[in-house]
């Protein structure tokens, strides 16, 4: 199944999931969708946050990060300006147990 269609069926039960976390994930989604589809996405945060339409860092922040925690996706933030920080997407076996 693909990330996006496993991704929304598993947030239906999930309440912990807000409008938030699912305009980044799409967001997530439709760059690495753009990109081929292939391997990790590497992306900007500055890039991001103008596409999933969120202004503030701490709302961007939390809600990448809470994604990563609760297993939607594997976030590997970059602390060098030149390169992109990389998401991979997890597969909906994990979704399906929870």
């Amino acid at each position: 199944m693909e990330p996006l269609h496993s991704f929304l069926s598993a947030i239906e039960d999930d309440p912990r999931i807000t409008t938030a976390h699912i305009s980044v994930y799409v967001s997530l989604w439709k760059r690495w969708k753009d990109n081929g589809a292939i391997g990790p996405l590497s992306f900007f945060r500055s890039d991001l946050m103008s596409l999933c339409k969120i202004s503030s860092y701490n709302t961007y922040h939390r809600a990448i990060r809470q994604l990563h925690e609760y297993g939607y996706i594997k976030y590997v933030p970059s602390y060098n300006h030149c390169m992109g920080s990389l998401v991979y997407f997890i597969e909906n076996s994990y979704w399906e147990k929870a």
